[in-house]
């Protein structure tokens, strides 16, 4: 994976993620839009074998870096919590 900033301003973003698909890009946009400084949080992905999404994140004022980044770090956080849960489920 690899991200290019393709635009910013106070508060919004355009940002390119290479690499990556729908599958992260809708729970991000999902958790984006959890967030209450969060506007409109919405990707486009042209063809997704020929090109890479660009995530539109517009925020109340919020430096929207910052909000990418509480929602990556919100999806690390569900992601642990289920691994934790499916091992104690596994471990029956």
């Amino acid at each position: 994976m690899e991200l290019k900033i393709i635009d910013k301003t106070e508060d919004e973003m355009h940002l390119e993620i290479i690499g990556e698909n729908h599958t992260l890009l809708n729970m991000l946009k999902s958790t984006l839009l959890d967030d209450e400084r969060v506007q409109i949080a919405t990707y486009d992905m042209k063809h997704v074998s020929i090109s890479d999404p660009i995530l539109f994140v517009k925020t109340d004022g919020a430096d929207p870096i910052d909000v990418v980044k509480d929602a990556a770090n919100s999806l690390v956080s569900q992601c642990d919590e289920f691994l934790g849960v499916f091992r104690k489920a596994i471990d029956v």
